[in-house]
Order: C-alpha cells, then sequence, then structure tokens
C-alpha cells in the first residue's frame, strides 16, 4: 500500500510535538510490513527539501506552516496524483481539505481541535476569526472517515458534524520502555518533587504549575520544583521571569531541553507529574511519567482526562486553577495509601499503551471503516 501523508510539521521540525511522534512510530511500522509511505510538511531554517528518513519513509518539505496547504495541493497534482492508495489528511489546527483535490481514499487523522486555544496562541483579532472559523470549515470535511487518538476529540468531532461511526479511536503509545519492576518508594528523590514537562506555551499554563508549587510548599516545606522544556518565545520568557520572582526560587530547576535519558531519570525520581494544559490530545507525558512509577495531578480537560483515571491512576482537579493543583499534589503526597495505589495502577496501565496497540489500531481502522481492504 502507498501512503500520502499531509501534516504541516514532521518530527524534525522545532515546533514538532506528540502528535508527530505518533506520525513516525506509525510510518515506521508501515514500512517495516512493507508499506511505502511519503509525508508532505512545511518546510522550516535549515531544513532539507527532500530526504528519505533512516526509518524508511520519505519526507517532501515545502512552504511554510502557513503556506504548505496551497502548495502541497499544487505539488500533488504535479508530481503525485494517482500515486497512492490512501492519503491521510491530518488536522493540526488546519486540515489540507484533501478530498477536494485528490482521486485517492482520504482518512482525516484529528488528534485534537483548537477550540480555546486559539486565543493563546494568536492575538487578538485573529484567535476570535480562529475560534469562529474552526468549526465552520471543520465542516467542509465532517463527512470524512477520521482516526483520532482520544474519547475527547471524538467528542469534540460529532459536535461540530461529523458522524459517530465514522469516527475511530486508536490508541496512544510512548517511546519509553515502563519499568519492568515497579521500585519502592525509596527509589524516588529524597525531598518531595513537583515534575512539570513540555514545551512552555501558553496553552500549557506552565506559571499555573509554578503558583501551585509555591502553595503546596506551604504545607510540605521541602518539596521541590523540576521544570524542563523549551522556553523559546514570549510565554517562556514569562515563565523564566516567574521562577525568578518565586519566593522559593532556590527549590526551583529549570533544566531546559532535556536528553530521552535525562527525561526518563527526572520522571523517575519526581514523585508527582503536573499538567495544566488547556487542551491535549491525549497528554503522553502524563503515560510516560506512569511507566517510570510517577503519578500525575492534572487539570480537567480533553486529553488530560483521558490519560488520568481519576483516583485511580491520578488525580483530575475539577477546578482548573493553582489552588486546587496544589490541594491534589498535597493530598497524594500525604496519603501514601492512595499515592502507592494510584502508582501501581497508573504503571501497569502504561504498559498497556504501546504504539504496536497504536499501530495495529491504525491498521484496524482502515479496514473496519472500509477506507481501504485491498492492499492491507
Amino acid at each position: 500500500m502507498k501512503i500520502l501523508w499531509f501534516n504541516w510539521k514532521d518530527l524534525a521540525n522545532p515546533e514538532a510535538g506528540g502528535a508527530e511522534v505518533v506520525n513516525q512510530e506509525i510510518a515506521k511500522r508501515l514500512v517495516r510490513d512493507g508499506h511505502d509511505v511519503t509525508f508532505i510538511v512545511g518546510a522550516y531554517a535549515g531544513a532539507k527539501q527532500e530526504e528519505n528518513h533512516p526509518d524508511g519513509y520519505r519526507i517532501i518539505r515545502m512552504g511554510s506552516r502557513y503556506t504548505v496547504f496551497w502548495k502541497a495541493c499544487r505539488y500533488y497534482r504535479k508530481n503525485l496524483r494517482d500515486w497512492a492508495d490512501l492519503v491521510i489528511d491530518e488536522v493540526n489546527t488546519m486540515p489540507f481539505f484533501a478530498q477536494y483535490y485528490v482521486d485517492e481514499p482520504v482518512v482525516v487523522f484529528a488528534h485534537m481541535l483548537c477550540r480555546q486555544i486559539w486565543f493563546t496562541e494568536l492575538p487578538f483579532p485573529l484567535s476570535l476569526g480562529g475560534y469562529i472559523l474552526e468549526p465552520l470549515y471543520l465542516r467542509l470535511i465532517n463527512n470524512s472517515h477520521v482516526i483520532t487518538v482520544s474519547e475527547s476529540t471524538k467528542h469534540d468531532l460529532i459536535r461540530v458534524g461529523f458522524q459517530q461511526d465514522m469516527i475511530h479511536i486508536i490508541s496512544e503509545g510512548i517511546n519509553i520502555k515502563p519499568l519492568a519492576k515497579l521500585p519502592s518508594l525509596s527509589s524516588k528523590s529524597k525531598q518531595p518533587t513537583m515534575l512539570s514537562f513540555g514545551a512552555m506555551r501558553a496553552m500549557k499554563r506552565t506559571i499555573d504549575q509554578i503558583k501551585a508549587f509555591e502553595i503546596a510548599k506551604q504545607t510540605i516545606t521541602d518539596l521541590r520544583l523540576d521544570i524542563a522544556g523549551s522556553n523559546s518565545g514570549s510565554y517562556g520568557k514569562k515563565v523564566m521571569q516567574a521562577i525568578e520572582s518565586s519566593p522559593y526560587k532556590a527549590d526551583i530547576t529549570y533544566h531546559g531541553r532535556v536528553s530521552e535519558t535525562e527525561k526518563i531519570r527526572l520522571m523517575r525520581q519526581a514523585q508527582v507529574i503536573v499538567q495544566t494544559s488547556m487542551k491535549e490530545g491525549w497528554g503522553l507525558t502524563v503515560t510516560e511519567a506512569n511507566s517510570q512509577g510517577t503519578v500525575a495531578v492534572v487539570y480537567n480537560v480533553d486529553g488530560l482526562r483521558d490519560s488520568v483515571q481519576n483516583n485511580i491512576t491520578g488525580l483530575v482537579v475539577q477546578q482548573n486553577n493553582p489552588q486546587q493543583l496544589a490541594n491534589g499534589v498535597v493530598a497524594l503526597l500525604k496519603d501514601k495509601k492512595a499515592y502507592s495505589y494510584c502508582r501501581r495502577a497508573a504503571w501497569q496501565w502504561s504498559q498497556e499503551i504501546t504504539f504496536e496497540v497504536c499501530y495495529l489500531d491504525f491498521i484496524k481502522s482502515i479496514v473496519l471503516n472500509s477506507i481501504i481492504k485491498t492492499h492491507v
């Protein structure tokens, strides 16, 4: 089977995130099983126009995150018409509207919809425009077969007119290998530690995590905070200012962008990871931390309420503010029995969330949705 995959970024793009990790893991397994995969994505500074990835798929880059949409259409018509058996139109803010110009079967891949994120990522009035237009332009493709990664996104899609029986949820996956055996709590940092992990963007609300740490530290006086992730952009500067002005800055460590090895070390030693995004497709860092024996306390938002089973694998606070997040952290760390229960349940669940399962779900969804049958 030949698959043409449209997305505005690939994993090498500096703005890549969890969705691009999923794409790569599916693509390399498709290649492993004898399929041919080509990505058409937006270019970025210093990027090669075209390259064959070591995992066996091809990447063609053009335009920018804004111009790749119409350039991809033009490139397809000139160079790839009738090449593919299947086209994937990935919705990452905007779809490519591939069904209007390709001849092959099309499946839409949507990790999440933007909705309120428009107001944190764009200035007014562009943000308002995006918020109003998103459900309108999605209605232009709501007769499509769709693959997504969570019940939350499925419900979002149904709200904008997609047909429930044409939406198939696939598992997420993690690259980190879960611990073979859950170690004792003595393996954790001697100081109780909160972990904040991820790129600093307004929609991630990292400053809420710092405020929650300051509140929790008034009860757990030896609590410390580790922060890892890129601090580029204006919001990253605000986060660094919040760290510098914190009365507890001596107990906050900013690690910057970290290697995979350091990421695992931080996840293993922390007692709790916190996530405060406005919205996620799933919340991969939560599951990754769970796999290393660390419990999550998260805001009650799409994606995070999917990746955390409240009071089973972690805590989902009911009011999304620093006070409630701090209360959740304190409650878990003070109740050793509840913490141990959640820690074990989270670790066990993480072992079921693999990219091999994700890939098999992906293949199954193509067959179940009758998108393509003869080449799978």
